[in-house]
């Protein structure tokens, strides 16, 4: 099992969510989150005064899958989620040692 985090441009979220549950995959976290990459954050004006925006908001995915389904989910997400401008985030990926349902007791691949 892998976990799949994706930093995305938050006005993206709904479209990577549909991409995702058209491959069958389901049950994710998304936190809302700031940060910054290369961009830095970026000025804007708020009523003539001009300010600094060093925290930049993003939505953050957390999906665990089966080790045979990363590669098309992150396809999807890269996919649903550019926009070709700077800022469109990134993927990372990570090992799951192990996963448990709390509910049932299933274990490891069960759980998803």
């Amino acid at each position: 099992m892998k976990k799949v985090v994706a930093i995305i441009k938050p006005f993206k979220l709904e479209q990577v969510r549909e991409a995702l549950a058209a491959l069958g995959l389901s049950g994710m976290t998304v936190t809302e989150v700031k940060g910054f990459g290369r961009q830095q954050g970026h000025s804007e004006l708020y009523r003539g005064a001009e300010y600094v925006v060093d925290f930049i908001p993003k939505a953050k995915i957390e999906i665990a899958v089966k080790d045979e389904d990363v590669d098309s989910c992150v396809r999807e997400i890269m996919k649903a989620a550019h926009t070709g401008k700077i800022g469109d985030g990134k993927i990372f990926i990570s090992d799951l040692g192990r996963a448990y349902r709390i509910r049932t007791g299933e274990e490891d691949d069960e759980v998803l």
